[in-house]
């Protein structure tokens, strides 16, 4: 529904805040109310105020709606979304707040000792304040915000009262307004002598490496892990070259095998496992039946199926995500610095123990964008690393798949120059 239905259904108390939030005065008609809000709300300068004046966790908050597909919200979903973004609730760094992390000379906790630990702190922690009723609830006063906005409004029928919508066309015009924002801070260049172009690289490299698993026999180590031996000759034969991953520095989060494998082929195998394609018998690697169809090239992986299966995988340590992902494919469809970009987006973007926000964005978001073949990653002149979305990429992010197509300068590789 657009915002003129919502309008319609909302009652007199929510149209008056929503009115006295624009200074939107004289009115003494319910149908007049509500071409008076319309027409303030649609004001450019005033939507676009709006925006420039929101800070770095109402941001987040907003851009965590705009891309969604859902519809509707409840309460708790949007309380949890809003307090999920708050500046508050970033990871802190440190051995007792890393899962997977063990200090040098300790043991990693068990599960048991983790639950016993939990079920202490809370019996010594102080009393907590009913979030429905916390003076101090940042989240609420941000759902509380967007209502007054004219954002947010309650559903229309029995069964969605209780739930809480975003109107269509006001979805759009804030995406246009944050758009036009972002825009003003890109470094736009010229085509770079040379850039990466890796479309269709992480669906041969799957066939690659079920094909290793096939005509192989690929021990396992107690802990499910390949050995290092077989590790190292799976990843010479990938088109992307990868190194061990070193015994120093932490490792979790961004998947099932990321701790043990390489970023790239950490999300290969992750999504090949997720498929059903291999098997990890307690001592052996094995391909299945529909693994064998895989390797033979008779069940090619699809992108976009790729690219949802990444951001299932990442969406947990990388807040606002889909948002990201969207963002980079929306401001890069020509060559523009990865820098600029950073800057642009940098207030949607989080930490994540040791990642930092440039790390997370050049090495979780980018870097993984070109390998899943959405981006292209270049070098201009003056060294300085650009991007641009490819055809492809940009269908697949707006959620329309397209077949794999080549490079347009019909080039085919790693690299075109």
């Amino acid at each position: 529904m657009n915002l003129a239905d919502m309008l319609c259904y909302a009652d007199i108390d929510q149209l008056t805040r929503i009115a006295r939030t624009y200074d939107c005065g004289g009115s003494h008609s319910k149908n007049e109310l509500i071409q008076s809000i319309l027409s303030a709300i649609w004001r450019r300068e005033s939507l676009q105020s709006r925006v420039e004046e929101m800070n770095a966790e109402e941001l987040r908050f907003l851009n965590s709606l705009l891309f969604d597909n859902r519809t509707s919200y409840s309460l708790e979903e949007l309380k949890a979304r809003a307090g999920g973004t708050a500046d508050g609730q970033a990871p802190q760094i440190g051995p007792a707040t890393q899962p997977g992390w063990t200090a040098a000379g300790t043991e990693e906790p068990t599960p048991a000792a983790s639950a016993r630990s939990s079920r202490a702190r809370r019996k010594n922690a102080p009393p907590q304040a009913d979030p429905e009723t916390a003076p101090g609830d940042s989240a609420r006063q941000t759902i509380s915000r967007f209502k007054r906005f004219g954002w947010l409004f309650s559903g229309i029928s029995q069964q969605t009262r209780y739930l809480y919508q975003v109107p269509g066309d006001v979805r759009q015009r804030l995406c246009e307004a944050l758009e036009s924002r972002y825009r003003l801070q890109l470094d736009v260049r010229e085509e770079p002598p040379a850039y990466r172009d890796e479309r269709g690289l992480l669906a041969e490299d799957l066939a690659v490496f079920l094909r290793y698993v096939r005509d192989h026999d690929v021990p396992l180590t107690t802990e499910g892990v390949l050995y290092k031996r077989q590790l190292g000759q799976v990843l010479e034969l990938m088109s992307v070259e990868e190194q061990l991953p070193g015994k120093t520095g932490w490792r979790f989060g961004y998947g099932r095998r990321f701790r043990d494998y390489p970023d790239r082929f950490s999300l290969l195998y992750d999504y090949a496992y997720e498929e059903g394609w291999i098997r990890e018998n307690p001592d052996r690697l094995v391909v299945t039946e529909a693994g064998l169809n895989a390797a033979e090239g008779e069940e090619l992986p699809d992108p976009a199926r790729l690219y949802r299966f990444w951001l299932r995988l990442y969406r947990g340590p990388v807040a606002n995500l889909a948002a990201l992902a969207q963002w980079v494919a929306r401001l890069s469809g020509s060559w523009t610095t990865a820098s600029s970009l950073f800057d642009a987006l940098r207030p949607i973007i989080r930490p994540y123990y040791y990642d930092q926000e440039k790390d997370v964005f050049d090495r979780r978001v980018l870097r993984m964008m070109m390998h899943l073949g959405l981006i292209r990653w270049g070098e201009s002149t003056d060294r300085e690393a650009v991007v641009r979305v490819t055809p492809q990429g940009r269908s697949i992010v707006a959620g329309t798949s397209v077949p794999d197509a080549s490079p347009d300068s019909g080039a085919w590789g790693l690299w075109n120059v």
